[in-house]
């Protein structure tokens, strides 16, 4: 876990502008074509850079529409809601979270006062208010006029394994998955549709909430087990099951960058340096490297407490090089 001088380090960076993908003039970003969707009941929204191009979706039934995840501010699912409806004429009928990053759970407040329930595993219910507690202090201030919550709703628990959630006569599935950029993970398989939240990436550094990098490899190859034929994910464009390989490309890059340094005990400014600078070369056109500083702290403590660990018990890095 990254200390408070690091997140609010982070949390200034995240604030500088980069360069823009396609928008609508509002620097908002609506699709529902087949075309770009793979679907046209299939939605996607993206909000402005001001609130890091956070993607949410919904999904449209014959009696109502399902909304995948509630947006980092309220003001950007207002719009997200707002299009969605007039494009289709129907109601949200239910939202359900993804994972416990503020960029998932943040509206469910205002989504609960429509009368509309939101839903989410038991396991992300649990780690909500921790995530909660260590983002508003830093956020609520930036964000108070897009009415950033200062105090939680949690979403309900639809219990703590793999479900079906049936609404606005759509029925998806609810897989229940392990660590990966968070510590706990849904993710809503439909008709061959993925919604990924940031578990997934497209053109983006990830945002990292205490999760694990193994872990999270391992959750890139459950993904892939499910044959999905599109992948929606937490930050850019929708795509195919391309992405779970770039994703997963991604990943190994970090820890190939991490490993070349040869973690012990904590980092120094000058290897993070170098770890951030071969990261950002290597994907040059990835929005949001402040994103990095979480990622990167956590795998290097990660690493180093694997190396602590294998010294311990005697076994060295060749005996470690070795299995």
């Amino acid at each position: 876990m990254l200390d408070t001088p690091m997140r609010l380090a982070l949390a200034a960076l995240l604030f500088v502008g980069c360069a823009a993908p396609r928008t609508a003039e509002d620097g908002n970003w609506y699709s529902s074509s087949v075309q770009e969707q793979g679907d046209e009941r299939v939605g996607e929204y993206v909000s402005g850079q001001w609130s890091f191009r956070t993607a949410s979706y919904w999904i449209e039934g014959p009696e109502g529409l399902i909304l995948i995840d509630t947006q980092l501010v309220p003001t950007a699912l207002r719009k997200e809601i707002r299009f969605a409806q007039r494009k289709t004429g129907k109601k949200v009928k239910l939202a359900i979270v993804l994972h416990p990053n503020p960029d998932r759970f943040n509206g469910t407040a205002w989504v609960k006062d429509l009368g509309v329930p939101v839903v989410t595993s038991e396991q992300v219910r649990e780690l909500i208010p921790e995530v909660h507690e260590r983002w508003w202090p830093i956020f609520f201030k930036k964000y108070a006029i897009a009415l950033y919550p200062r105090t939680l709703t949690l979403p309900d628990s639809f219990g703590g394994g793999t479900t079906e959630l049936s609404a606005g006569g759509v029925t998806v599935k609810a897989h229940v998955l392990g660590a990966g950029c968070s510590r706990a993970h849904v993710v809503i398989e439909w008709e061959g549709h993925l919604f990924t939240g940031d578990l997934v990436a497209n053109g983006s550094h990830s945002w990292f909430e205490n999760g694990s990098t193994d872990a999270w490899l391992a959750r890139l190859d459950e993904l892939t087990a499910l044959h999905p034929k599109f992948i929606h994910p937490g930050h850019g464009p929708t795509g195919g099951p391309e992405l779970i390989d770039q994703q997963r490309e991604y990943l190994r890059a970090v820890v190939d960058a991490v490993t070349a340094e040869h973690p012990r005990g904590a980092y120094t400014q000058e290897a993070f340096a170098r770890i951030t600078d071969k990261v950002n070369r290597r994907f040059p056109h990835r929005e949001f490297p402040h994103f990095l500083p979480m990622f990167l702290g956590a795998e290097w403590a990660r690493q180093a407490a694997m190396a602590s660990s294998d010294n311990t018990s005697g076994r060295g890095p060749e005996a470690s090089a070795g299995d």
